[in-house]
């Protein structure tokens, strides 16, 4: 790699500061400096760079020139870049301490239950979970590994696929041993209480129209029912003898195996997503985050084979 040459680190915050505000004045006022020290070093840099970058205004403002307007833009990425590339560097280490940002009903349904088994393979691993329903930014936020639901082909992330997803009616065992409203295939529906889970901020989620539709049912009014915002909600309505849910092989959590929720008849349509876990290619092999890779990809194998004889 060649020599850089870089004006000094100073000139740029002043320029970039002054270059934002349009003016000398409140760009030392955030930098904590005069507004003569700002002049002082945009100078300097004009100078260092042999051009100029602003356009004093006789009212005491300025004004950038075209080349101040491309530099100006460009700095301030480099600067909001250096700036989070410092708070990486500064967060605490930590090594035996692992954040997890996960969906709200994965949490709650899968990765919590399993978590006594994390404690026992690594009883030293301090686990934090995080709910979030949006990408996980981790060079901003305080994460180390993420679960999310999409279709893989994360650039620049280690990406373990954990389950593909299939979508199936759950009811109570109650509501299937009701003679009047027999429940034994996908027509029967149209005499029972179709929940609804609405969720926030997964495109392509497999809802009731969409279901009926991959099996081939088109005359059963798909709209009416209750509406949930998350999976366990509208599991939990189904438990209770509500209605007819939608439940996946990933989130039905110990619904089927307690015997709170039974499948009224075989058939099932795969979702468009995948679970993955995802984490930054360079801190994969981190001890904790490579133990936890392990772990969960061990768990997510058994839950594959288990629901497989379901």
């Amino acid at each position: 790699m060649s020599r850089r040459h870089l004006p000094p680190l100073t000139f740029l915050r002043a320029f970039e500061a002054a270059a934002r505000h349009r003016n000398f004045e409140k760009a030392g006022d955030e930098l904590a400096v005069t507004a003569s020290a700002i002049g002082q070093h945009v100078r300097s840099l004009e100078a260092w760079l042999r051009r100029p970058l602003f356009t004093r205004l006789p009212s005491k403002g300025v004004a950038l020139t075209e080349a101040g307007e491309r530099y100006a833009a460009t700095i301030s990425q480099v600067l909001d870049q250096l700036n989070e590339a410092t708070a990486w560097a500064l967060r605490p280490e930590t090594p035996n301490v692992l954040t997890v940002s996960t969906l709200p009903s994965f949490a709650l349904n899968w990765l919590i239950p399993r978590l006594g088994s994390l404690r026992e393979r690594q009883p030293n691993l301090e686990v934090r979970v995080e709910i979030s329903v949006s990408l996980t930014d981790f060079a901003r936020e305080n994460v180390d590994v993420a679960i999310r639901s999409g279709h893989g082909g994360y650039p620049g992330m280690q990406t373990d696929l954990l389950m593909e997803e299939n979508f199936f009616p759950v009811c109570s065992a109650s509501l299937l041993g009701d003679p009047a409203r027999p429940l034994r295939e996908p027509s029967d529906l149209r005499h029972h209480t179709l929940l609804h889970e609405i969720p926030e901020g997964i495109p392509d989620f497999v809802t009731w129209p969409r279901w009926l539709a991959a099996v081939g049912e088109h005359e059963i009014d798909a709209t009416r029912g209750p509406r949930f915002s998350h999976t366990f909600m509208a599991l939990q309505a189904a438990a209770s003898g509500q209605g007819v849910a939608l439940a996946t092989n990933v989130l039905i959590g110990d619904y089927l195996d307690a015997g709170r929720l039974v499948r009224p008849f075989a058939h099932k349509v795969r979702g468009p997503h995948q679970y993955y876990l995802v984490c930054p290619e360079n801190s994969a092999q981190r001890p904790a985050i490579a133990g936890f890779r392990r772990w969960i990809r061990d768990e997510a194998a058994a839950h594959v084979a288990l629901s497989a004889g379901q």
